[in-house]
């Protein structure tokens, strides 16, 4: 030491100083701070793939709620003029002048195929997105505290017994003879039973994790069953959820569409309206383009809405957060 001292010319109470201990200081855990949401983010804009869809994405979205609201449809506007029906491009285009309108064509009634395209996409968006948080909020809630009540078990298996086992869509397209053709009437056809399966679903994980340590800590102190479901249940699940939604959003498109081609979807012109109505167009030399433009972008919006779910509910898993 003196040695050392000499060779750096320091003396000792330049070496050594004493450090005051501090009972408090020592209790604390020094961690990189977490925030949930923000390391989903993260993982899930890592991958440049989601990047690129979830632009296309909100491209669909805004274009469908933005071009019809300053474009002001109207199917019924070239009605009288036998012409302009079932135009394609080039012809519309020569016909009526280069608009972007007219860029697939014209339809049965002379109207815009493009303008109508975009008028039932913001229907069947609307009806999707309506329909998933009704029965996403309703089945998820339910399904927690059926998963966790005995009791509520009891009951909710015997109605799910029952309507579990009869065909989904032959209860949406019953109603949907029963009642007036509109969205509402839609709307409520597919989410009068809708959030049985949800609720059955989420059950099932629920009755999975009810029995862990903190949860059975927490019933012993008193907490109440929908407390320990929402608090302690709920948000463990939240990757889980978040998957089951990217299912159900693109299958209410779906649903619609496919009632709307067999001649039992709603009055309004939405995309499962204009495939329905131009069936016939899939045949006909020429007006091909009226049926295959709307069955197209129905696909794209399914598949880029499931696509983005499932990428968002793996990035919500914490295990890829690492």
């Amino acid at each position: 030491m003196e040695d050392f001292n000499k060779k750096y010319n320091l003396s000792d109470a330049e070496l050594f100083a004493p450090v005051d201990h501090s009972e408090l200081e020592s209790e604390k855990i020094t961690a990189p701070r977490y925030s949930y949401w923000k390391s989903v983010f993260r993982v899930f804009f890592r991958n440049k793939v989601n990047i690129v869809i979830l632009s296309l994405l909100l491209f669909v979205i805004l274009f469908a709620y933005i071009y019809p609201a300053v474009t002001h449809y109207d199917p019924y506007a070239n009605l009288m003029d036998p012409a302009s029906k079932h135009l394609g491009p080039v012809a519309a285009m020569n016909y009526f002048g280069a608009n972007l309108k007219w860029i697939l064509g014209t339809g049965a009634s002379g109207e815009p195929t493009f303008e109508a395209i975009w008028n039932g996409s913001r229907i069947s968006i609307s009806l999707a997105f309506l329909c998933a948080a009704i029965n996403m909020t309703v089945g998820v809630c339910i399904g927690a505290v059926w998963g966790f009540s005995k009791k509520v078990d009891m009951i909710m298996m015997e109605i799910y017994n029952i309507v579990g086992n009869v065909p989904t869509i032959l209860i949406i397209s019953v109603l949907a003879m029963l009642f007036a053709p509109t969205f509402w009437t839609m709307v409520f056809a597919l989410t009068v039973v809708g959030w049985i399966a949800i609720a059955y679903f989420i059950r099932t994980q629920v009755v999975i994790i009810r029995d862990r340590e903190y949860n059975l800590a927490s019933k012993c102190l008193g907490t109440s069953t929908i407390k320990i479901a929402m608090k302690n249940i709920l948000p463990f699940m939240t990757s889980v959820i978040v998957t089951l939604l990217a299912t159900e959003l693109p299958s209410y498109i779906s649903y619609e569409v496919f009632l709307a081609y067999i001649g039992l979807g709603m009055s309004d012109m939405s995309l499962g309206r204009l495939i329905y109505q131009a069936e016939g167009a899939m045949v006909t030399p020429g007006w091909e383009i009226e049926f295959w433009s709307p069955v197209a972008i129905a696909s794209i919006i399914t598949v880029v809405l499931y696509v983005v779910g499932q990428n968002l509910g793996d990035a919500s898993d914490p295990r890829t957060h690492m």
